[in-house]
């Protein structure tokens, strides 16, 4: 009994709740700021911005890199915040380096550049290059926080979540945070090949401890539970992604949305590992 006991006060301290009030003003007034797309804001109720970023332990002046940024939902509050606290925003991008690098991957990270290139609204973006044979994601230890949001999924799938994690470590200081945000399977079986993008919180927390992470701390601020993960097109059924067909086909306009929309976005894990030093 007293072990179970000695068990269950670990699980409840790694668990944790910021309130928005934590937050720093400069954080809220970057969620709050008119560089953000509406498209975006509107997502805020799911994503909770400032609560999951205040959790992570983002503060002024610091160095962080968000890791496959894709359509920018955090570069438009990360990079701006940078900007105002004396802090750098750093963004992989597709790894020019590579020679075998397609040309749309070329254009996609042009067009990324030139989205937010725009020094007055979101200051001086610094951009590395990512992929499965990228370089370091920066100097050793230079790094106080990295963010991965909805991506894990995907390099367990092109097999380079290893890969990704060791860098993420060494680029971060003694102390540094890698903050995870994931779709989450439990209390489901994750599937193999995790074919419907849902990832079992031991899974990251197995991958991220192999690189040398402590697990810190969990929230519960991106959960939702009435996300039943078991939709025919995985996660990418509901929103944002809204899947209506099989990968590859085009989008059926007779599927009934109804259900997967009153769902809302995904129930998700949200974790902070330190770099012990």
């Amino acid at each position: 009994m007293l072990r179970l006991a000695s068990a269950c006060a670990v699980a409840l301290a790694l668990t944790v709740s910021v309130p928005a009030q934590a937050a720093d003003a400069q954080l809220k007034a970057a969620v709050a700021g008119a560089q953000r797309a509406p498209e975006n804001t509107a997502r805020d109720a799911a994503r909770h911005p400032v609560e999951t970023l205040t959790f992570w332990g983002l503060k002024p002046k610091q160095t962080v890199i968000e890791l496959s940024p894709g359509g920018g939902y955090w570069t438009e509050i990360l990079a701006p915040y940078a900007k105002a606290t004396g802090g750098t925003y750093v963004a992989t991008a597709s790894d020019l380096a590579n020679p075998q690098l397609s040309e749309g991957a070329k254009k996609g990270r042009a067009a990324f550049e030139a989205k937010y290139g725009d020094a007055a609204k979101y200051g001086v973006i610094k951009y590395v290059n990512f992929g499965p044979v990228s370089g370091p994601l920066g100097a050793a230890g230079s790094a106080d926080i990295v963010i991965t949001a909805r991506n894990v999924h995907n390099w367990m799938m092109n097999k380079t979540l290893d890969k990704v994690m060791s860098d993420a470590h060494a680029v971060l200081k003694p102390g540094g945070i890698l903050a995870v945000e994931e779709h989450r399977a439990d209390p489901k079986p994750e599937l193999p090949g995790v074919s419907n993008g849902y990832v079992s919180t031991a899974t990251v927390i197995a991958a991220a401890e192999k690189a040398g992470f402590k697990l810190q701390a969990k929230s519960e601020v991106n959960a939702n539970p009435k996300d039943t993960k078991d939709h025919p097109f995985g996660v990418w059924t509901l929103p944002p992604s809204r899947q209506s067909a099989p990968s590859g086909q085009p989008a059926d306009p007779k599927f009934d949305r109804t259900k997967y929309d009153a769902i809302g976005e995904s129930d998700r894990m949200t974790l902070r590992f330190v770099k012990a030093g």
